[in-house]
């Protein structure tokens, strides 16, 4: 069986080379070593889920009912998931525009990977695979604050684009584009990818990115390497990050009304222009992110 490894999987190839960005779960092209993967990563991490995860997040994994042996079925996991904050996983064939992205979230529909890590690549995958998606992101989706939240970061994007799109001269447009998406994509990393939570007198864990990762998960709030910060909004859009290494700086919130706080001074800042200029650094911004802001519709 040709199977849905991630970058070997025939299916996703032939959707990319057709244009297909939104797709279907086939879930018959699963195999065995897909299923042996999924029940891997997922075993060996429940532990250190109880151990550093936010209560949201452990809430979340329950009412979910995620499959612990086998890969889950996204329309399963949609049937628990919409009654309780109108979000829904949406299956993608791999990376979609940053405005597309965000523009997703503003309709509640979450893009979501398919693929499998390849079970020899259990520790890191610098691409999004399903467990990173599914069993990362999606449990903290059953929580209506954050689920909230992560609507306003797609409204911010549409009043981003607006902004940008008001703008006459095309050089001027490029370069403020740029920043804003920079500011946007670091915040997002710094918080839904890669934040923080007070829970009592403890650290937990939100960010997605910690939550599916079995080593940074513990060394995230464990190690002397990592400099942990109460966040500020204006250190979080101007801080590069780099994605092939444990994190050496995180930002702490204290709740996720805190968050959604955040995320509309964040849209007051794009409106007022103080993220026009952010400090240079990772992420670059591709082509088609760029684009995908100066032609966004509606």
């Amino acid at each position: 069986m040709e199977g849905l490894t991630t970058t070997k999987a025939p299916f996703i190839e032939k959707a990319q080379k057709n244009g297909e960005r939104f797709i279907h779960q086939p879930y018959e092209l699963y195999s065995e070593e897909n299923h042996k993967a999924w029940k891997s990563l997922y075993n060996r991490i429940r532990e250190r889920w109880e151990k550093y995860a936010n209560p949201k997040f452990l809430e979340g994994v329950a009412r979910l009912n995620l499959d612990s042996s086998r890969v889950p079925r996204i329309e399963d996991i949609n049937k628990f998931l919409k009654p309780l904050t109108g979000f829904s996983a949406k299956p993608v064939s791999g990376y979609i525009p940053a405005y597309t992205f965000f523009d997703c979230l503003r309709n509640r529909d979450f893009p979501t990977t398919i693929t499998v890590r390849d079970i020899s690549k259990l520790d890191y995958l610098p691409e999004p695979d399903m467990f990173h998606d599914v069993a990362g992101h999606v449990p903290m989706h059953t929580d209506k604050a954050f689920a909230d939240t992560l609507v306003r970061f797609g409204e911010c994007a549409h009043s981003a684009s607006l902004v940008i799109q008001e703008l006459k001269d095309s050089e001027i447009q490029k370069q403020r584009a740029v920043s804003i998406i920079k500011a946007m994509a670091r915040f997002f990393w710094f918080t839904v990818e890669f934040g923080l939570i007070r829970s009592g007198k403890e650290l937990r864990v939100y960010g997605s990115g910690l939550l599916s990762s079995y080593g940074e998960i513990e060394h995230c709030l464990k190690s002397p390497d990592v400099q942990r910060y109460p966040i500020q909004l204006e250190w979080a859009v101007n801080q590069y990050f780099e994605i092939d290494h444990y994190q050496p700086l995180l930002f702490v919130i204290d709740s996720f009304d805190h968050l959604y706080s955040l995320v509309d001074e964040l849209e007051k800042w794009v409106r007022e222009g103080r993220v026009n200029s952010v400090a240079p650094g990772e992420p670059n911004v591709s082509e088609l992110d760029l684009q995908s802001f100066l032609t966004a519709k509606g």
